[in-house]
């Protein structure tokens, strides 16, 4: 038996142990029927699904449309208000960078409802990480190297309020940039937010579908660097590409979003140029702006992977 092989069996017995124990999961049963386009089943969580969402990200997602986002891991208000404009999200590196809560939350006041949803990679799925994000005014939570339903779950779980999760409520900025003209924070927040749980090992896609099944994950995000580092495998192999096939085909049978790192997944092409598959991938971790803007020299902002 291959290394690979005893980590898939290893990573299995987890998963049917994690589902014993009464994990929230979701009933996508063994398939979503034909007539279901892709995120059927987060549509299908929403509270209120005729509601447009101040989430522009998730409603373009929604509304079966792929979408980009620009990286920021310094502190650069002028740089976060400029591209805001011009990118589906803004995805703030906390992860990969020395960035603070503080530094995050500064930015986000500077220009607030701006087109770009501001979107957080977090290092952990804690519960005091997502709570800090979450409060600062974060439409969007991304969870990396997810390996495990527990780690989806956890991830899940903190970014919403009660039914759906157990974020605790508290007096934050989130609440007076998203909570203006009529809307109600609280009761309007869960449907608006996004939870990207990130694959990006061996382990976590011989688990994918059942992490991209739990209640409360909306994008399942195949990530390219990390899969080949961990794996050992050239990116240009079979067996490396059919990693980023399993993803596909676990996310939209849950009925979740999917996404990739390289932009280059929405484009047709072989591997390295694009992929056979490539309308199906929605969610990209960077990419053009929707406007056909072009940004600053790379080094002011930029980070992360």
């Amino acid at each position: 038996m291959t290394r690979a092989h005893r980590l898939w069996r290893g990573a299995a017995a987890c998963a049917v142990v994690a589902l014993a124990a009464g994990r929230p999961m979701q009933s996508a049963g063994q398939g979503s029927p034909a007539d279901r386009s892709q995120g059927w089943a987060v549509r299908a969580s929403l509270n209120n699904p005729k509601a447009k969402l101040y989430n522009n990200a998730k409603q373009k997602l929604l509304d079966g449309k792929q979408i980009y986002g620009y990286t920021i891991s310094k502190l650069d208000t002028k740089l976060y208000c400029e591209m805001a404009q011009h990118w589906d999200f803004i995805w703030f590196e906390m992860q990969h960078s020395t960035m603070s809560y503080r530094d995050v939350e500064e930015m986000i006041a500077a220009c607030p409802r701006p087109v770009a949803t501001p979107i957080i990679r977090v290092p952990d799925e804690f519960e005091s990480t997502i709570q800090k994000a979450t409060d600062i005014g974060a439409l969007g939570i991304v969870i990396p190297t997810v390996d495990t339903v527990e780690k989806a779950v956890s991830g899940a779980r903190y970014s919403r309020y009660p039914p759906e999760g157990r974020r605790s409520v508290g007096g934050n900025q989130a609440g007076s940039i998203w909570g203006v003209n009529g809307v109600n924070y609280r009761q309007t927040i869960n449907d608006n937010m996004l939870v990207i749980e990130q694959i990006e090992t061996p382990v976590g896609v011989s688990n994918v579908f059942n992490i991209a099944s739990v209640q409360g994950v909306d994008v399942i995000l195949g990530s390219t660097g990390d899969m080949q580092s961990f794996s050992g495998l050239d990116p240009s192999s079979e067996e490396y590409q059919a990693y980023f096939t399993r993803i596909r085909d676990a996310t939209l049978k849950a009925g979740k979003f999917l996404g990739a790192v390289p932009a280059s997944y929405g484009k047709p092409g072989p591997p390295g140029v694009g992929r056979p598959d490539f309308a199906d991938w929605r969610f990209f971790y960077n990419g053009p702006s929707f406007d056909g803007y072009k940004p600053p020299a790379q080094g002011r902002g930029r980070g992360g992977r």
